[in-house]
């Protein structure tokens, strides 16, 4: 089963501030979540519901609606924010 992936606006501005050669791995990650919204290197989270998706150094944080077959990003960041 496919899903089609949405990035939002902020998430997009997030992404635009990454490095090229990191830039890239996460977006074929992200866009990997198409096939499979729930990878193994992804953790479903306490509070809100989601998912937050490891690349490398980076994080995105989605959503799963399996009923409408989407995939909404919401954030991507660096993992030294978390260590704030």
């Amino acid at each position: 089963m496919v899903h089609r992936v949405q990035i939002r606006r902020g998430a997009q501005k997030q992404l635009n501030r990454i490095q090229e050669e990191h830039r890239q791995r996460v977006i074929e990650a992200v866009y990997g979540l198409s096939e499979g919204p729930r990878p193994r290197n992804s953790r479903k989270l306490q509070g809100p519901e989601g998912y937050r998706l490891r690349v490398g150094d980076y994080r995105a944080l989605y959503r799963v609606d399996d009923e409408a077959r989407e995939v909404l990003v919401a954030e991507v960041w660096h993992r030294k924010r978390d260590y704030r």
